[in-house]
């Protein structure tokens, strides 16, 4: 990405010397004016993404100057420089347009600080603007590849309230996508025009999510060397997704849900709450009821963010998806390292299909990223796959049952099938149900459900599981 492009404009020659040169430093391309004229002609020569402007200058005010550069180059952000005794001034530049004000004597980090924020906020308009000439109405959701019933079902629903400004809380587990929905929901809401903004609520440290999340006031704690806009404010008539909830601290909790019932955030160090316009989309990959009874998670807040919620399903429970999944992720890495003349025999598909995927999508993701940039000849081999797929051969396609004259029901069938994998692996429970394409507490209770006894060999203390029953 390019460095960003910067215009001082300060008469103090030595002031705008020190300045020029702590930006560039920085990384930034960095021009300099002394009036607003000057200023003007550098803005009709080149772009400029973002103008420090002093308040007083020798021809005309910073004040002017923002007028002229909200009216000629409006995708250009403006800061005002003051001094501490025209502050009111400031703000009145900051209701006319201006990003934020910062105030002299200019300390490094704290300017360093500022600009950074405005990048960041740049980063998130333009990440709007790039989604909004890719897609249509559906793109979103079509984005999402697979065509079996518990996704369609979900995608859904995702789709009927996508329309709507309601909570939505999306469950499933480490890489099943749900980013990638929630993304889907925003691009098919009123808010498509608006940020999207992702906070990590697992990745980033809890001393410093408040912040990140809602902003500070200069001052407020120490490094706090200027005002913070937070992800929230900066997301205003947009759409907020809180990533992995489910780790956020209890005291934070409430300020989550103070934002949640009355749109309003408490920046660090703030007198008054600040009103924000923002729709609300949670994910987690824990279980929230769970937390809620051990007192990990509050109720309340559980309850406003699960107004729709949505479980998108782990891919061992849509492995028909797998292949169209599996052709995707080949074709879309042969067009980013340029191995058009690749290809995937069809006779590896199987192995692919009765692996259990315990990252998800993700998991396959990356493992088909990895097959095409380290092949080495023109055809996907056997010896490419990973051991975890190799040492699993593929389901039979043929299951045979014992003749009966009388026919079998299909509980019949079932509790027949289950015996023959119990079999297969010996009574290992976990072995037997990755075979079948079901959780092992689905097999727990299918087992329970039939009365299968252990007539399979038993099996060695290594592998004994827990005998319990649970309904899946």
């Amino acid at each position: 990405m390019a460095p960003g492009s910067i215009l001082i404009v300060e008469d103090d020659e030595n002031l705008r010397r020190v300045t020029h040169a702590e930006l560039v430093r920085s990384g930034y391309k960095v021009s300099s004016a002394e009036d607003t004229a000057q200023a003007l002609d550098i803005l009709r020569k080149e772009p400029i993404d973002l103008v420090i402007s002093d308040l007083n200058l020798p021809d005309q005010s910073g004040l002017d100057l923002l007028k002229r550069v909200r009216s000629e180059y409006p995708d250009t952000t403006f800061v005002i420089v003051t001094a501490y005794g025209t502050i009111e001034t400031a703000l009145e530049a900051v209701k006319s347009g201006a990003y934020d004000y910062i105030t002299k004597p200019l300390h490094a980090d704290e300017l360093k600080a500022l600009v950074c924020r405005v990048f960041e906020h740049h980063r998130l308009v333009q990440e709007v603007g790039s989604l909004r000439t890719t897609i249509d109405q559906k793109y979103g959701f079509e984005s999402i590849i697979g065509n079996s019933g518990v996704l369609v079902k979900v995608l859904e629903r995702a789709s009927a309230v996508a329309h709507t400004d309601a909570n939505v809380l999306i469950l499933g587990e480490t890489g099943t996508g749900k980013e990638l929905l929630a993304k889907a929901i925003h691009i098919n809401s009123p808010r498509r025009e608006q940020p999207f903004a992702i906070i990590s609520c697992g990745s980033i440290p809890k001393e410093l999510l408040e912040s990140e999340l809602f902003g500070h006031i200069k001052g407020s704690f120490t490094g706090a060397f200027a005002h913070k806009k937070g992800k929230v404010e900066m997301a205003d008539g947009g759409t907020v997704f809180l990533d992995e909830i489910g780790e956020m601290t209890l005291d934070l909790q409430v300020r989550v849900l103070r934002l949640v019932q009355e749109h309003e955030i408490d920046k660090i160090g703030a007198h008054l709450p600040q009103k924000v316009n923002v729709r609300i989309i949670a994910a987690t990959h824990r279980d929230l009821e769970s937390r809620v009874a051990e007192g990990l998670f509050r109720e309340d807040l559980y309850y406003r963010l699960s107004v729709v919620p949505l479980t998108l399903p782990p891919l061992r429970e849509r492995r028909d998806d797998i292949p169209t999944l599996v052709g995707e992720f080949f074709e879309r890495n042969k067009r980013k390292y340029g191995k058009s003349n690749l290809s995937f025999p069809a006779e590896l598909m199987p192995y692919f299909v009765n692996y259990h995927w315990p990252g998800n999508v993700r998991e396959l993701e990356n493992l088909l990223e990895r097959i095409v940039l380290l092949s080495s000849s023109d055809q996907v081999t056997h010896s490419d796959l990973p051991d975890k797929l190799k040492g699993r051969p593929p389901i039979e396609k043929v299951v045979k049952f014992p003749v009966e004259t009388k026919g079998m029901s299909l509980e019949d069938v079932e509790k027949e099938l289950i015996v023959q994998a119990l079999a297969k692996f010996n009574g290992n429970q976990t072995q037997a149900a990755n075979y079948l394409g079901i959780t092992r507490q689905t097999l727990m209770y299918r087992i329970a459900k039939h009365g299968i006894k252990k007539s399979y060999p038993p099996k060695s203390d290594e592998e004994e599981e827990p005998e319990e029953s649970q309904e899946s």
